[in-house]
């Protein structure tokens, strides 16, 4: 079932603001957040890193795949999805209908400062292609934003924004009764039963 004001699912590349962006809108919003990738660190007891340089980025996948999947049906919840969840489009669709996704962007320059001010991106953000940052970022968004703009009923851009002001958008946004139904319309008529 749609549950736009209880379940908001934040989708984006890496370092465009999910888990800090998803923690002050649960606050708001009185939610429990869910980040995903800490989620699937506590359970496998590895970093990223490790999961990957051990078992490859495939069977990192299985378990995101996995843990997207128990994301389903959980209400009640603000969840900061890894970069790469949206990569598991029959998932991702029937996740999509269970609450409000929204896309946080970014553009290339924001994203790599990001990523090199970042102390811990070694361990949570190991690479994904053996390029230039740069030129991994530009290859990874050309493959991926398609997919996250297809599966996302919001986006906004988080190159010049505060966490406080994406929240704002976004609280406005399920506020707005006229966007909500909008988005409702566009969904399956055959609802998910959780």
């Amino acid at each position: 079932m749609f549950t736009p004001r209880r379940k908001i699912i934040l989708t984006g590349y890496r370092a465009t603001g999910k888990t800090l962006v998803g923690l002050t809108l649960a606050e708001h919003l009185h939610l429990d957040f869910i980040d995903m990738d800490e989620m699937l660190v506590a359970r496998a007891g590895q970093s990223i890193r490790q999961i990957v340089a051990q078992h490859g980025w495939g069977q990192f996948r299985l378990l995101e795949r996995d843990l997207l999947a128990e994301m389903v049906c959980r209400k009640d919840a603000v969840i900061s999805t890894g970069g790469g969840a949206i990569l598991h489009q029959d998932i991702w669709n029937l996740l999509r209908q269970t609450g409000l996704t929204v896309w946080l962007t970014a553009d290339i320059d924001t994203i790599c400062r990001r990523l090199a001010e970042d102390a811990n991106s070694a361990e949570q953000r190991p690479t994904l292609t053996d390029s230039d940052l740069y030129v991994e970022v530009a290859q990874v968004l050309a493959e991926r934003d398609p997919l996250y703009e297809k599966g996302s009923h919001l986006t906004v851009d988080t190159s010049n924004k505060t966490a406080g002001e994406i929240v704002h958008i976004i609280e406005t946004a399920l506020g707005d009764d006229a966007f909500l139904r909008e988005v409702e319309a566009s969904l399956p008529k055959d609802p998910i039963f959780c």
